[in-house]
């Protein structure tokens, strides 16, 4: 038996195994360029909402409903320090009107829709100073924006 078990070895080439040739391998695995491009969509999609920077208020609540809106709104906002920005710059009130002008040329004339934002903690008469200039230079669509109401 002891020969049987040499001569088998022997057979097979000594140990050595018979390796098959195979052709080239012309594919290429998209695999995981797929999965890499999935998980970036995933961190763009997580990250995108917190990149939208804009001025820190705290807005007052109220019950009204959410208008509907297709494209990025004009915002005048008004800090706890008084303090009036034009979307995300700040800007003296004195130029306020001469400002959105310029924009709303581009953009719509006098019937863009301009959202004011004013801090619960900001006094009355600076928000209302900053509708008046609105209002004096001709822009009729003012609207003051709130946050929904929590609970009563």
């Amino acid at each position: 038996m002891a020969a049987m078990a040499a001569g088998g070895t022997a057979a097979n080439g000594g140990g050595r195994r018979r390796r098959r040739r195979h052709g080239v391998m012309s594919e290429i695995n998209v695999t995981p360029m797929v999965d890499v491009m999935l998980v970036l969509l995933i961190i763009f999609m997580v990250s995108a909402p917190l990149l939208t920077v804009g001025v820190a208020i705290d807005l007052p609540q109220t019950q009204a409903k959410n208008l509907d809106q297709d494209k990025e709104p004009l915002t005048v906002s008004v800090n706890d320090k008084g303090q009036v920005f034009l979307q995300n710059a700040e800007i003296p009130v004195a130029e306020l009107v001469a400002k959105l002008k310029a924009v709303t040329d581009a953009r719509g004339g006098f019937e863009e829709r301009i959202y004011v934002r004013g801090d619960r903690k900001v006094d009355y008469g600076t928000v209302m100073r900053v509708m008046g200039r609105l209002s004096a230079a001709g822009f009729r669509r003012v609207a003051l924006v709130t946050e929904v109401e929590q609970g009563s």
